[in-house]
């Protein structure tokens, strides 16, 4: 389509997508800082080990800055040494780019080192000694750090608002907050991925709304060869280089070779400051309402001036079963064999029982040995990389460290579908993700998330995903002693009817549903969700399923802002795009609207913006679409208002123009903007546009009418009186 930028807008933005590619607004770019002060060296040694940290550290500021894992390339990862249950260290190799040559004999060097890697990367869920569940993520003897450890081992820089950290080996870090972490010696892990010096620093995000972040302390393994004194030297002068004399006095003594020293620094980016800009959100990277009534936090360390509330007991932090563990374990060394092409999992349960923060766990995990994963979104309701009412195929290459809203991007594939929820049009639903299916590459191993529909149609829909998918690993989540979905075994599979199959099941797509082919078999791994409230909706602020979805729209939202710093624009300060009525078509998805009525229901609301495989050319009028099609959507956008008089659309968007003039479609779904978009919007005099307070529920036509097509209730369905 055409697309004109507005002349009447307040303010004109920059929309050069290389532009905004570069300023990155998660992540910092890769710098030295120079210390405080000049430090000498008490001997020799220390001299020439200084001399050599700084040679390194200039050589890479030299280098061109980048973002890790943009290259198809896995990171160069040492050896790593862990301590297994019997206090040995063993090795594991990590996997580069899916592969790792290993033989099917499983007596080979390499599959006895992942074999090691599988027991112990999980340490944060080792068993108790009494071989209970370990409550929340389980702590080797250093444990966490408490209020009085803080104050001898992190020191903050006033004059440059950081906050340098040193931990031992096995100890953890729980909090709320938000930051910046770099990594200047040793290793720590973070919701399973792996952050280790010399790489860039990583966004945290704890809010409020979610199971807040623990730190854990790996230890360094840069140079097994290394000695316990040169490493300690080693550590000592990184923490030269970033304190001044008298923080750092206090803090050396605590430096040992083993110990791991990181950098936190505050996080301001154009979601932080655009989210805490409305007044409903002001409080999201603060405490919770369980964390001020337990007592929890720790207000007075050096952190606190960066963003970050260390907790005192990490009970509230991620909770992993044995059943969770294992799990991992098995989808790890299935990643590593690769005997039979990528692994597909599938990941299911009912709602609230942890598939999201299960999926971000194994997405990350495996990101320390594979270059990228795939990820084919099947949930509507909870999305993890999209705005909800989105099907998408993304491959994923950096790590996911905070909730949904905090990572929103543009996935390679996507699928407007309009809902959050799927009830009312089960064929169509299949449709897109079937098309998504098709253009997975298998290149890396995939995880599909589904939806916590798992009862009547909803069970039949997994049924045919599970069908139409061939996977080879099934993970099935539930809580508690009651069954909410029978168990998806292959044996249960091959008896279970789904909405578009019947058994005995096709075993790939396109065959016909009738045909008597062997399902593929494949492994069923089944998760008990042990944590304190598994299966209960929340009910604390910013945890419902509805402020949830505001929170991922808002933070797609976020896109529209500056990436550098200024102040935050409302919606009404954004200059649109101008789009004629000729160049697009325009359809709703979830209800039937009347034609003359539909520009009134587009106008203010938020729109897919799709590519029909087909040429429209209107006649100076809109063009309506009959039936809603399933196409690619490169985005979402909101239609702010319409010309009639110049047969004009003004949509606000995110998209790049480049991508956006290959867009000849509007999809109005039933995913509506936040109320606090309008509400909060500051400079207006008078009434605030899109908002009325003379509005009536009563009227014939003020509701949206429903239609379910081909929905019927099985114990409602009528059959002819001839059938047998």
């Amino acid at each position: 389509m055409k697309v004109n930028k507005s002349a009447s807008g307040p303010q004109q933005r920059s929309r050069n997508p290389a532009k905004q590619q570069c300023n990155n607004k998660w992540f910092k770019r890769s710098r030295v800082i120079t210390p405080d002060s000049p430090s000498t060296s008490p001997g020799a040694a220390m001299a020439k080990l200084e001399q050599q940290i700084s040679a390194k550290a200039s050589i890479a500021a030299n280098k061109k800055t980048g973002l890790k894992r943009l290259k198809k390339k896995a990171k160069a990862v040492c050896s790593k040494q862990v301590k297994n249950h019997a206090g040995e260290r063993t090795h594991f190799h990590p996997l580069t780019k899916g592969r790792t040559g290993l033989k099917p004999d499983s007596d080979s060097e390499d599959s006895q080192d992942w074999s090691s890697f599988a027991q112990s990367v999980l340490q944060n869920g080792v068993e108790a000694a009494n071989g209970q569940e370990a409550a929340g993520s389980a702590r080797v003897a250093s444990g966490e750090l408490n209020e009085e450890t803080f104050h001898y081992c992190a020191e903050r820089d006033h004059a440059h608002n950081r906050t340098v950290l040193v931990m031992q080996p096995g100890q953890t870090l729980c909090f709320r907050g938000k930051c910046l972490l770099t990594c200047l010696y040793g290793r720590v892990e973070v919701l399973g991925f792996t952050i280790e010096e010399g790489q860039q620093s990583y966004p945290l995000f704890s809010p409020s709304s979610h199971c807040p972040l623990t730190i854990t302390a790996l230890g360094d393994c840069s140079n097994p060869n290394k000695n316990t004194k040169e490493g300690r030297l080693e550590a000592k002068a990184t923490v030269r280089k970033y304190l001044s004399l008298e923080p750092r006095k206090r803090l050396l003594s605590e430096v040992d070779s083993g110990s791991c020293v990181i950098l936190l620094e505050p996080l301001d980016t154009p979601l932080t400051r655009f989210l805490q800009s409305l007044p409903e959100l002001s409080e999201l990277f603060e405490l919770s309402a369980k964390d001020l009534q337990d007592m929890s936090a720790m207000l007075d360390t050096p952190l606190n001036g960066t963003g970050v509330v260390p907790l005192r007991s990490t009970t509230e932090s991620l909770v992993m079963s044995r059943s969770y563990r294992d799990s991992l374990k098995t989808l790890i060394t299935a990643c590593s064999e690769e005997l039979d092409g990528c692994p597909v999992i599938l990941v299911c349960g009912p709602q609230n029982t942890g598939k999201s923060t299960f999926n971000r766990h194994l997405i990350n995990t495996l990101l320390n040995h594979t270059a990228s994963v795939e990820y084919l979104e099947c949930d509507l309701g909870q999305t993890e990389l999209t705005p909800p009412g989105c099907l998408s195929l993304s491959t994923i290459r950096e790590p996911l460290l905070g909730p949904p809203f905090t990572h929103q991007c543009i996935p390679d594939h996507m699928i407007f579908y309009g809902q959050s929820n799927c009830q009312t049009d089960l064929d169509r639903y299949l449709e897109s993700i079937k098309s998504l299916w098709r253009l997975y590459t298998r290149d890396s191993p995939i995880i599909i998330n589904t939806m916590g529909w798992v009862k009547g149609f909803g069970l039949q829909l997994l049924v045919d995903m599970i069908r139409f998918f061939s996977v080879s690993h099934v993970v099935q989540l539930g809580y508690g002693s009651n069954t909410q979905c029978p168990a998806l075994t292959p044996d249960v599979l091959r008896s279970l009817h789904g909405w578009q199959t019947h058994p005995p099941a096709q075993s790939a797509l396109g065959e016909d549903p009738g045909s008597s082919c062997a399902l593929r078999s494949y492994t069923h791994l089944p998760v008990l969700s042990t944590y304190e409230g598994a299966g209960k909706a929340g009910k604390s602020r910013y945890q419902r399923s509805n402020e949830l979805r505001e929170l991922c729209l808002l933070g797609y939202l976020s896109k529209l802002q500056s990436p550098g710093p200024g102040p935050v624009l409302p919606i009404h300060c954004l200059t649109p795009f101008q789009v004629p009525h000729s160049a697009v078509a325009l359809g709703v998805t979830h209800c039937e609207v009347a034609p003359k009525h539909i520009l009134y229901a587009a106008n203010a609301s938020l729109v897919g913006l799709c590519c029909l495989g087909e040429r429209v050319a209107g006649k100076g009028g809109p063009v309506l679409l009959s039936q809603t099609p399933v196409c690619p959507c490169v985005g979402l956008g909101v239609l702010r208002g319409v010309d009639m008089a110049r047969g004009l659309y003004f949509i606000i968007t995110p998209v790049a123009p480049s991508v956006l003039r290959q867009v000849n479609c509007l999809l109005l779904g039933g995913v509506s903007l936040p109320h606090a978009l309008f509400k909060d919007q500051p400079g207006i005099e008078g009434e605030a546009p899109y908002l009325t307070t003379d509005y009536s529920f009563e009227l014939a036509g003020a509701g949206k009418l429903h239609v379910y097509k081909g929905l019927t209730r099985p114990g409602h369905t009528q059959f002819p009186s001839n059938a047998k």
